[in-house]
């Protein structure tokens, strides 16, 4: 296929009213969430869509003085020159169009993803094949796909058990949460979530805060101390307890404690991913918006089936495109489908507003019970709403700030 036009949008979706949320240390501001909307269309009238990440952290975490809207500019500018015209007979020639620009390589790996997941939604509309039968290069009768919520966002610990209960009331089997600690509060925390909603449910703990506290961040000894601990209650995982690339530290982790390591979400590109997997970590959370798309966690998840000990489990944090994207990935994988689910909303299941993440599908999701099942349309098989272009147009800043006092 030849790719004619590339249009890619900065929305934001202000969060209202603004959050403040305490941690140990400090207090977090949440203001909006952004996300970035990619069009591509070929030159025969085809459209293909892809969804990048749905916050300025993509960028603001990892350059200085970049942004959201800058990572926009980047892929409908330096990087659309470089492939509209092109003939691109397969992903890879993606991957080395981009390659050769030399770019940052968290930025190449985001840019690989975008430009690899239209390519996908273009490729399946092309051959009347879901994503998810040109993954796994086979006929495939997907089951109904499990699915994690996943909320609780810097609360005390009765409304961490409070929320856990009302999500199992709605069918989800696992409840994610991210403690703010301090320490002894991480512990109550996990106490509490346990005897509320009993043996049925598993929690996973997303402990990506613990290094996130400014000067009271913890230790290798704390975090060590915590999961011996928490281990009584039965953990599914605790995700990221230790700095990103801390390799040292996930080994150390894997080697002093029995309960399940989870990270790969803040590594930069998939050979970050394969590092972190040899670390003896027990799921590695690549996602198809951050990982090189489709055909970067594609061969992660091969590796990991290879290997029989890791278990590849995508991260998904943003609008239901994404979603979609990663079910897709995770229907077509040889192991146990299990699916990030994040919990949007006002009530008490909910995260924070965030209705865009809803509202850029025309297509209503098969959700029910905790399950998601996939439509089997071609392509990503779901109809963008470009309506969302005009209704949340880009706010410049941040879309959160950590605040230490």
């Amino acid at each position: 296929m030849r790719v004619s036009e590339v249009s890619v949008y900065s929305l934001s979706c202000p969060i209202e009213p603004k959050q403040v949320r305490p941690f140990y240390g400090g207090f977090r501001r949440l203001h909006k969430r952004d996300f970035i909307l990619a069009v591509v269309e070929t030159a025969d009238g085809a459209v293909g869509y892809a969804p990048s990440g749905a916050s300025s952290s993509v960028m603001r975490e990892y350059f200085e003085d970049a942004s959201h809207d800058s990572f926009a500019d980047l892929l409908e500018t330096r990087i659309a020159d470089a492939i509209i015209g092109e003939e691109i007979d397969a992903p890879g020639d993606i991957t080395t169009t981009i390659q050769n620009l030399d770019l940052p390589t968290k930025l190449e790996s985001e840019a690989i993803s975008v430009f690899d997941v239209a390519y996908h939604d273009l490729w399946g509309k092309r051959v009347g094949e879901p994503v998810y039968e040109l993954l796994a290069d086979r006929d495939v009768q997907p089951e109904p796909l499990d699915m994690y919520a996943s909320a609780g966002m810097y609360m005390d610990p009765e409304g961490y058990a409070e929320q856990a209960s009302v999500i199992a009331v709605r069918g989800f089997d696992a409840y994610k949460y991210r403690p703010a600690g301090p320490p002894e509060e991480d512990i109550e925390t996990v106490r509490r979530i346990r005897e509320r909603v009993g043996d049925e449910m598993e929690i996973m703990i997303d402990a990506h805060t613990w290094w996130k506290l400014g000067e009271r961040s913890y230790d290798f000894q704390q975090v060590e101390r915590l999961f011996n601990e928490i281990e009584a209650y039965d953990p599914y995982w605790i995700e990221e307890p230790v700095q990103p690339a801390d390799y040292d530290a996930y080994e150390r982790l894997a080697a002093a404690t029995d309960v399940p390591l989870a990270g790969g979400e803040s590594e930069e590109s998939p050979s970050g991913l394969k590092r972190l997997s040899e670390t003896g970590v027990d799921y590695v959370q690549g996602d198809v918006r951050h990982h090189c798309g489709f055909t970067g966690c594609w061969e992660l998840i091969e590796a990991c089936a290879d290997d029989g000990s890791i278990t590849f489990v995508p991260h998904n944090f943003g609008t239901h495109l994404g979603l979609v994207a990663n079910a897709h990935l995770i229907t077509a994988s040889p192991e146990s489908p299990l699916l990030e689910y994040p919990l949007f909303g006002s009530d008490v299941a909910g995260m924070y507003p965030f209705p865009l993440a809803e509202d850029v599908l025309l297509t209503d999701l098969d959700i029910a019970d905790g399950q998601l099942r996939l439509p089997d349309r071609p392509g990503l098989g779901v109809e963008v709403d470009e309506s969302v272009i005009e209704d949340y147009t880009h706010v410049d800043g941040p879309w959160t700030e950590f605040v230490y006092e």
